[in-house]
């Protein structure tokens, strides 16, 4: 299973990081969590808590909302396998904080590019699918949707596999 870039996308609660973790968890040794989330608020706190307690003591997690692109580099050599989750939290995370977005992305994909050529560990990327619902209302909506369509594809691109989740079931789309 080495050097393996694993994506999975699908709407919210349907399964994408738990699948994530089940299959990450049968890669034998050391296991890194990449998590993108920040505790804005209680509810948030308890959610990324839950998460903690699910993924158990077998995981290092780095929380690191913004820079992505070097968590991935700095764990990749030492570790067997890495979850990113979650693309669409980072992406509303970069659209806040300021700097060029597209910039952003193409750095995340040429560092996930480099992953597949030089890391012997597998990754899985777990993202959200926005785009399938009603068109917001407002532009910062419609553009963090566009965003997140076209870091998808990129991703989906460059993966070996691609998985689709939907009602806790993951079907493979790709690979």
């Amino acid at each position: 299973m080495s050097r393996k870039i694993v994506f999975i996308t699908g709407g919210a609660r349907s399964g994408k990081s738990s699948f994530a973790l089940k299959e990450a968890s049968l890669v034998p040794g050391r296991k890194v969590f990449i998590a993108t989330a920040e505790a804005i608020d209680p509810e948030m706190k308890e959610r990324i808590e839950r998460h903690r307690r699910d993924r158990g003591a077998g995981w290092e997690t780095y929380e690191e909302p913004l820079h992505v692109s070097k968590a991935i580099e700095e764990t990749s050599e030492r570790c067997n396998v890495l979850v990113l989750d979650c693309l669409t939290i980072w992406l509303s995370n970069v659209m806040w904080a300021g700097p060029d977005v597209q910039r952003e992305i193409e750095n995340l994909v040429g560092t996930i590019k480099r992953f597949s050529g030089n890391s012997p560990a597998t990754l899985f990327i777990v993202s959200n699918e926005v785009g399938m619902g009603i068109v917001p209302e407002n532009g910062m909506a419609r553009k963090f949707r566009d965003l997140a369509g076209t870091l998808n594809q990129r991703v989906a691109e460059v993966s070996g596999e691609v998985y689709w989740t939907v009602a806790g079931i993951p079907v493979k789309i790709k690979g």
